[in-house]
């Protein structure tokens, strides 16, 4: 889903009226392209397929625990596959284990993903609670895979830094320091991370 093209258009020419900086980087960088996932359990586990490993690697482990689940979209079937099997897949031990908690939540019934909560703080919690989500993880899939305009990974490395660039500051700000200066951009929060990463993936210089 992600946030659309149209209203990335229309967040980040709000943020720019708020903060002239991003009116200014936007010029220099032009408008991001969407970024989206699908909704539900994939998204998900491949995000814990993907942690701490290359992107070549994650697509690869993924092929592998597809073929030894049969079929990875099914949380059934990672909840029947064994241990040994999504070892020889490629799956760490704490992988392994952060994958089937995940598939028990789903078929369970304790995380719907068409019923987590509106407000964007109590879907965090209600994802985080699921072991092996992190609060990053949680936000990436609010944002790319619901388009949850205000949400605000301000863990991610690259969002720290580029926020620097951006507002010109001395070196990377802190996870602390750009969660308090991004309350003046609600709700347009979400657009703004996106044109982090795109601004740092484009090279634009700062002013």
């Amino acid at each position: 889903m992600g946030i659309s093209a149209k209203d990335l258009e229309y967040s980040l020419k709000a943020l720019g009226r708020i903060e002239p900086a991003f009116a200014a980087a936007l010029e220099r960088a032009g408008l991001p392209e969407p970024r989206t996932g699908v909704r539900g359990y994939v998204t998900l586990l491949r995000a814990i397929v993907g942690q701490q490993v290359s992107v070549a690697s994650a697509t690869a482990i993924w092929n592998r625990v597809e073929a030894a689940t049969g079929g990875a979209s099914d949380p059934a079937n990672m909840a029947r596959t064994s241990d040994e099997d999504l070892r020889a897949a490629g799956l760490s031990r704490q992988k392994i284990s952060y994958a089937k908690s995940l598939a028990e939540e789903v078929l369970s019934g304790r995380l719907d993903f068409d019923r987590l909560p509106a407000d964007d703080e109590e879907a965090i919690a209600h994802l985080v609670a699921v072991k092996g989500i992190g609060r990053w993880t949680a936000e990436i899939y609010l944002l790319f895979a619901e388009g949850r305009p205000d949400i605000f990974p301000a863990g991610d490395l690259a969002v720290q830094i580029e926020i620097g660039v951006i507002m010109g500051m001395d070196g990377r700000p802190s996870e602390k320091a750009i969660r308090a200066l991004a309350e003046a951009w609600r709700p347009h929060r979400g657009a703004a991370a996106v044109f982090a990463w795109h601004h740092r993936r484009a090279g634009a210089p700062a002013v």
